[in-house]
């Protein structure tokens, strides 16, 4: 129990453990994901900002009906309203061809006709703004590229005409700076409130994790003390149920003097054969019981047929035979001699199958109840009894090898005889005679 118990513990500690990585990959997953999404909405946000503002400005100036006019004739008006922006450091407008209507800077190339970059193409195809963060040393336009600062917001976004067709496009590139510094300090927030957030879950479950302990180890220590209580009462019921059956058995010897000692004698003799055949411990106590036992049922058989002077008759012993299967019976109620129960019930079988209750032969047999009958048989063959005389140890051991195969499990009979020889005084036979035997 007490390593059960331990195993538990490590086991709800080491839950605890798990927990923590599952948390913080939790938390590293949710702060990752709020973080992109934070970015985006920023984005998205300034996108929006300078896409309304730069229209604002200039579509006033440069768009007329369905077309966006060419000029640098607007530039220094349209310069002083960007000032207001200082953020935005390039403005470019672009007709549908290519030709680049007007830019703040360099205005030599208004007029000219450039390839449309991929997101270009995209706004004019789609009438949707875009827009991404970029790295200006990696653009393609070179005179951009010579601003004093590196990262830029850059926006995309459709100039429509009258008719709200799209017609152009404006490129704005914004310094990203402020942009970044509200990122990085609202990612911060992020993952402060996400770490808080996890340590307080993990906590709890380490406090819940702690108070599970003390319980499960109160409970256990109760249920130690009340296992404890119950297996001494068990013990003692045990005992109180093997002492009645000792009785009962001790009732059914009274009843015929000439068998007086027979169960124990039955006992001994089968625990020398089993230990031969190198029966468990487990096997051997069930045989302990099972041979001490193996005639209880003759206490349901009519006082007047136990004690008989003289041989029984066809009837009378197919009623004495019944004592087998009715000790089984007896013997099932108590479950300290469940394991006992085959050897009572079939002590009696042959190895020839001409044996009772059941008529089981050869390997069908249980060996320990094999082991039983031979010694039952040993016992009686070797009592003096109204009807019988005793055999002498010699005549006893030899009718015993001539009904090896027949009536005995020829295993049995090999280990009889061996115990006889390592064991004579288990048999009640003289060590000479027992040497000459084998």
């Amino acid at each position: 129990m007490t390593q059960r118990v331990a195993r538990s513990l490590t086991l709800l500690w080491a839950f605890v453990a798990v927990s923590a990585i599952v948390l913080a990959a939790g938390a590293i997953m949710l702060g990752s994901l709020m973080t992109r999404a934070l970015r985006r909405q920023a984005v998205d946000d300034a996108k929006l900002s300078l896409a309304q503002y730069t229209s604002g400005v200039l579509s006033p100036r440069l768009v007329s009906g369905n077309e966006v006019r060419v000029g640098d004739d607007v530039t220094g008006i349209v310069n002083r309203n960007l000032a207001s922006r200082p953020d935005i450091v390039s403005v470019k407008v672009w007709r549908r061809d290519g030709v680049l209507a007007w830019t703040s800077l360099a205005p030599e190339r208004i007029g000219k006709r450039f390839p449309l970059s991929a997101d270009l193409r995209g706004v004019l195809r789609t009438g949707k703004s875009e827009a991404h963060l970029e790295d200006l040393t990696d653009s393609e336009d070179a005179v951009e590229a010579k601003l004093p600062v590196h990262d830029v917001l850059e926006v995309y976004s459709p100039v429509f005409s009258d008719g709200k067709q799209v017609i152009g496009a404006y490129e704005v590139y914004a310094d990203s700076s402020p942009l970044d510094a509200a990122i990085i300090d609202r990612k911060h927030e992020i993952w402060i409130g996400t770490a808080a957030v996890f340590f307080l879950l993990w906590g709890l479950l380490v406090i819940l994790a702690r108070s599970a302990s003390s319980t499960l180890r109160r409970q256990t220590t109760a249920l130690r003390e009340r296992s404890v209580a119950l297996s001494e009462s068990y013990q003692r019921l045990e005992e109180s149920s093997l002492e009645a059956i000792e009785s009962l058995n001790a009732t059914v010897e009274a009843k015929d003097p000439y068998t007086a000692g027979h169960s124990n004698r039955v006992q001994r003799i089968a625990l020398s054969v089993g230990q031969e055949l190198g029966m468990t411990v487990k096997e051997l106590d069930a045989l302990r019981f099972g041979s001490l036992f193996h005639d209880i049922g003759k206490i349901a058989i009519p006082d007047v047929l136990l004690t008989k002077p003289d041989r029984l008759t066809a009837d009378e012993y197919e009623l004495m035979k019944r004592h087998s299967a009715e000790g089984a019976r007896i013997v099932s109620k108590f479950g300290r001699l469940r394991e006992s129960v085959p050897i009572i019930r079939h002590h009696h079988e042959r190895w020839d199958g001409r044996g009772y209750p059941d008529g089981l032969a050869e390997d069908e047999i249980p060996l320990a109840a094999a082991v039983a009958g031979l010694a039952d048989a040993w016992d009686a063959m070797t009592i003096e009894r109204p009807y019988h005389r005793a055999l002498s140890a010699e005549e006893a051991l030899e009718e015993v090898r001539a009904c090896r195969g027949t009536q005995f499990v020829p295993a049995v009979v090999d280990a009889f005889f061996a115990a006889v020889r390592e064991r004579p005084a288990d048999f009640g036979i003289p060590e000479a005679q027992a040497l000459a035997a084998g």
